[in-house]
C-alpha cells in the first residue's frame, strides 16, 4: 500500500519555490517577472509554478522520478494498473486509449451518442464505428446507455471487433450495465474502453454506479477537472492489468505536448490525495446538495429533475445521483432557453441546456445559499416565462444514417452547399451543440430533413452550434459526388 497522504510531484513543486533557482529556461516571463500584468492577474504563486521539466521535477513524456511517483499513487487511488496524467483533457485521454487499441480498418463499437472526440479519434486512426443506436426516453427527449442486447447482437454481427467504448455515465446521468457489457466483451477478445469524463466521483463516493476499473475494463477516460477538482484541461487515463502501459504511453506521446502545464499536473497530484483521503465524505455531501435539490426543483411543477425512478434493468441500469439534470418542456422552454435566463436574469452559469434539458453542476465547492438561489430561480422562471409547449421538438437525439467511415469522408473532395439544400448529402464534417459537445450529424452520415430542422431549431432556441467550417452554420461540407 502506497501513502495517499503523499503528492510527490506538489511537493516538488513546493520545494522549487525555496530554492532560489536563477532562471535560463522557458517560459519566458521568468517565473512571472516578465509578465506583471499576467502575474497581477494570475498571482505570484501561480506563476513561479508555471515551469518546464527539469531533473528534479521530471518529464511527463518519460517519467521516472516524482511524476511517476504520482503515477503510482493515482493508480493505487482508482484501483487500476497504471495510470497516466493528461495535460491536453479528457478529449487527449478517449483519444489516446482508442489509437492504443485499433488501427486502420478496424471495427470499434460504441454508442452514437459519443462525445466528439470519438469520432475524432476514428477520423485519425481509420478504424470503422460500429454504432449501437441508444434508445430514447420520450419524455426526456435524451438518448439512454447501452442496451446489453444490442451489444450482444452487434457482437454476433460484427465478431472481429477489437474494441467497445462505453459512456459512463452520460452527460444527463445515465449508466449502462458496464459490469455486464464487459465481461461479454472479454469473453469475445473485446477490449473494453471507457469515457468516464463524468465519473471520476465514481472511484470515490459511497452507493455510486460502480466505475470502470472496478469491473475489468481494459481503459477508462477520467475527467479530474469535472467531478474531482483540478484544473480545467486535467484528466487522468487509467488502464488494467492487461493493458501495455508502455504502449500506451507511446500513443500518448504521439498527440500530447512535449510542454506540460506543471499547474495542470500539480493540480492532478492534489485533487488524487484530497479525493484519495476525503472522497466519501465529499461526495456524500454532493448528493446531499442534488438530492435536496431535485426534491424542491420537483416540487415547483413543470420541471422534472430526474434519477433513480428512471432505472430500467438495461438501457438505465443506474443513475448518478449527483446529476441535477432537470426537464424544462412542460413549461414550454427550451433548456437553453433556460440556461440562457438564468445566465442573463439571474446571474446564474449552470453547465448546459439543450433543446429539452439543463444540467446544474454540482460540487463539494457549492454552499446551501447556491442551491437555495437556484431553486428560487427556476421557480421564478417559470412563473414568468412559463408558455404552452405546442411546437416544440421533444428529442434531443436522432439516429444517424452512416454511408462511409469519419476518416472517409473528412478527408474527401467536397463541397460547399447552402444548408437548406444538403437533404440527402453526406456531411463531411462536424455538427454539435456545444456543450455537451455530441454530433448531430458525424462525417460519413447522411443528411436528411429530419437533422436540418433540428439544427435550424436549435440554432434558432440560442444553442452554440459548433464543427462546421461555415461559422454561421447557414452552409454545409458535404463529400462531392459528382
Amino acid at each position: 500500500m502506497l501513502d495517499q497522504k503523499k503528492a510527490p510531484l506538489f511537493e516538488a513543486l513546493q520545494k522549487l519555490k525555496y530554492d532560489n533557482v536563477v532562471p535560463f529556461d522557458v517560459p519566458g516571463h521568468k517565473r512571472g517577472k516578465g509578465s506583471p500584468e499576467l502575474t497581477n492577474f494570475l498571482g505570484e504563486k501561480c506563476m513561479e509554478i508555471d515551469v518546464n521539466s527539469m531533473k528534479p521535477l521530471d518529464n511527463l513524456c518519460h517519467p521516472v522520478s516524482v511524476i511517476k511517483d504520482s503515477h503510482e499513487l493515482a493508480a493505487e487511488a482508482f484501483g487500476a494498473a497504471h495510470a497516466f496524467f493528461m495535460t491536453n483533457g479528457t478529449t487527449s485521454s478517449v483519444q489516446s486509449m482508442i489509437l492504443a487499441s485499433v488501427k486502420p480498418d478496424d471495427e470499434i463499437i460504441l454508442p452514437r451518442n459519443v462525445h466528439q472526440s470519438v469520432i475524432n479519434a476514428l477520423v485519425i486512426c481509420g478504424a470503422i464505428p460500429v454504432y449501437i443506436n441508444p434508445q430514447t426516453d420520450k419524455r426526456l427527449g435524451i438518448a439512454l446507455g447501452m442496451s446489453v442486447k444490442d451489444v450482444i447482437d452487434t457482437i454476433k454481427a460484427h465478431p472481429k471487433a477489437k474494441a467497445i467504448l462505453i459512456n459512463n455515465p452520460t452527460y444527463y446521468g445515465i449508466c449502462s450495465n458496464l459490469r455486464e457489457i464487459t465481461k461479454i466483451a472479454h469473453a469475445n477478445g473485446i477490449k473494453v474502453l471507457v469515457d468516464e469524463a463524468h465519473g471520476t466521483h465514481f472511484y470515490f463516493g459511497k452507493d455510486l454506479p460502480p466505475s470502470a476499473m472496478s469491473v475489468g475494463a481494459d481503459m477508462a477516460a477520467v475527467s479530474m477537472h469535472k467531478s474531482g477538482g483540478s484544473l480545467t484541461q486535467s484528466s487522468i487515463l487509467l488502464c488494467g492489468e492487461n493493458v501495455n502501459a508502455n504502449y500506451v504511453r507511446q500513443i500518448i506521446n504521439l498527440t500530447q505536448t512535449t510542454s506540460n502545464s506543471y499547474l495542470l499536473m500539480g493540480s492532478l497530484d492534489v485533487s488524487r490525495r484530497n479525493l484519495a483521503l476525503n472522497g466519501v465524505e465529499i461526495f456524500e455531501k454532493v448528493k446531499a446538495f442534488s438530492n435536496y435539490a431535485r426534491e424542491e426543483i420537483n416540487e415547483i411543477g413543470g420541471y422534472y429533475a430526474y434519477a433513480k425512478e428512471l432505472i430500467n434493468g438495461d438501457s438505465i441500469f443506474d443513475f448518478d445521483t449527483t446529476k441535477l439534470s432537470v426537464n424544462t418542456l412542460d413549461i414550454g422552454l427550451a433548456g437553453i432557453e433556460v440556461y440562457d435566463i438564468l445566465r442573463d436574469e439571474y446571474n446564474i452559469q449552470i453547465e448546459f441546456g439543450d433543446l429539452g434539458n439543463i444540467l446544474a453542476y454540482v460540487s463539494v465547492g457549492d454552499k446551501n445559499k447556491n442551491i437555495e438561489r437556484l431553486i428560487s430561480a427556476l421557480y421564478e422562471i417559470k412563473r414568468i416565462y412559463k408558455k404552452s409547449k405546442t411546437g416544440m421538438l421533444d428529442s434531443e437525439y436522432i439516429s444517424p444514417q452512416v454511408f462511409c467511415s469519419p476518416k472517409e469522408a473528412f478527408y474527401a473532395e467536397k463541397k460547399s452547399v447552402p444548408i437548406a439544400e444538403t437533404i440527402g448529402e453526406v456531411c463531411s464534417e462536424f455538427v454539435m451543440c456545444y456543450p455537451p459537445g455530441i454530433p448531430i450529424l458525424a462525417p460519413g452520415e447522411l443528411i436528411t430533413k429530419e437533422l436540418i430542422e433540428y439544427i435550424t431549431y436549435a440554432k434558432d432556441k440560442g444553442c452554440v452550434i459548433t464543427g462546421p467550417e461555415c461559422m454561421d452554420i447557414s452552409r454545409l461540407n458535404v463529400i462531392r459526388r459528382d
